[in-house]
């Protein structure tokens, strides 16, 4: 109930003209400033309903939701303008927010520094200082505590059958049968870059082939490697390879690659080119041997912004797409998701048909909506209720993805007028087939 007369005659204004869009808008700010973010919220839902594509409308929506401690939501609100060229900094600087509060920090730090360097007027020090992104004492050095030994296995990975097949050959059999690779001068060892929509599993299927090789694994965060200071990026990229070498088998994963190998002819400061230059000789390595028995794994979701270089033989030569889950691997996911929860007998066919272009982190947020809609049956009976078929349609049908879409017509401009050297020929068939 608001206690804001100012505010109760400008809902009331709004109730009497709905479709006033500028008077919506400004009754959700009011609502935002003073502080009643639910409502704030649901006018700013309103809102969008009559500007689907109001930038600032998003940000106020994301803002209620972050300052709500919805950090999931916010993203999901903010994405399908994120993955647009040129979106307003301030979006970027939501979505820092919103991915620290999810425990992100390295995406939460490349948010923030890309939205600052765009828009200095953004900069928070508070928000900077959790990122680690402001002086501090010298750079801690990269230790073995983040090597991994990785419980995952293809097995756990649903559908994709083309794709670990393809990792298999390109991967792991020149670890599991060194002789015979050996006889064709084929070295254990090399870089595969995983491409495709967000959400689609590239992290799950890098940790699912160290767990198949029984390979250490190193997940690299920007984080990691980004340092204000000149010189310790480098330094950084360095110690990470070095890190690799002395736990080999190990499966090197840079995610996010794009933001460390961006096109240089893009960049305009000289040490954002010199980080490039350190990446493509770590992939060299030193010598010959240097990086024998470490499996260089990348993955992006725009690999057109990636320097022509890295695609040169003895790098990231081999280009692996991983499509959005079809029906079969969609039922799939969702067996696995709810293979740990109370079940009435479910048909998870039923629920993959209507969820057409959802990937793996959509079907994560159909399955938690869910649960939480029994979870307030199961309180209020006192007992728990099994999940059903109805429930997760029922969530299903609430939930709208738009990241495969938005990817699609990205992906989709680059494959049919942007494809002289037939990079993406591998992207031609799917394309053709969804548009």
């Amino acid at each position: 109930m608001l206690d804001d007369a100012g505010l109760q005659a400008l809902r009331e204004a709004a109730r009497l003209s709905p479709d006033n869009l500028p008077l919506r808008r400004h009754l959700a700010q009011q609502l935002l400033g003073k502080g009643y973010l639910a409502e704030a919220e649901a006018e700013y839902r309103a809102a969008l309903v009559l500007a689907p594509k109001d930038p600032d409308i998003i940000a106020g929506l994301a803002e209620a939701f972050v300052r709500q401690s919805a950090h999931g939501a916010a993203l999901s609100a903010l994405e399908p303008f994120l993955s647009e060229p040129g979106h307003p900094p301030v979006l970027g600087l939501l979505a820092a927010r919103a991915l620290l509060g999810e425990g992100d920090t390295a995406r939460a730090a490349q948010r923030y520094q890309d939205a600052v360097t765009r828009d200095p007027s953004l900069a928070d020090p508070d928000l900077a200082a959790r990122l680690t992104l402001i002086p501090q004492a010298a750079p801690a050095p990269v230790v073995d505590d983040n090597v991994e030994h990785s419980g995952v296995r293809f097995s756990d990975v649903a559908g994709m059958d083309a794709v670990k097949e393809s990792l298999r050959i390109k991967l792991l059999l020149p670890l599991q049968q060194p002789e015979l690779f050996k006889a064709y001068g084929k070295r254990a060892g090399g870089g595969v870059l995983l491409y495709g929509p967000p959400g689609a599993g590239k992290t799950h299927l890098a940790r699912a082939a160290a767990g198949e090789l029984g390979a250490s694994f190193v997940n690299v965060g920007l984080a990691d490697i980004l340092d204000m200071y000149v010189g310790s990026s480098e330094r950084n990229l360095h110690a990470t390879f070095d890190l690799a070498r002395r736990n080999r088998p190990c499966v090197l994963f840079f995610d996010e690659v794009d933001a460390l190998a961006a096109r240089r002819s893009d960049m305009r400061q000289a040490h954002s080119r010199q980080l490039v230059n350190q990446f493509l000789a770590e992939l060299d390595g030193v010598d010959q041997d240097a990086n024998e028995g470490v499996l260089v794994l990348a993955a992006t979701n725009a690999p057109w912004y990636i320097d022509v270089a890295f695609r040169r033989p003895g790098r990231f030569d081999q280009l692996v797409f991983v499509p959005p889950p079809d029906a079969a691997a969609r039922s799939a996911i969702l067996r696995i998701l709810c293979r740990d929860k109370p079940l009435a007998e479910m048909d998870f066919d039923a629920v993959a048909k209507i969820t057409e272009a959802f990937v793996g982190a959509d079907l994560k947020g159909v399955v938690d909506r869910a649960v939480e809609a029994k979870l307030q049956q199961s309180i209020a009976a006192g007992r728990p209720i099994p999940l059903s078929t109805g429930d997760l349609l029922a969530a299903a049908k609430a939930v709208k993805p738009t990241a495969v879409r938005e990817w699609l017509a990205t992906a989709r401009n680059y494959v049919l007028h942007a494809n002289d050297s037939g990079a993406w020929d591998e992207l031609m068939p799917w394309i053709k087939g969804k548009w």
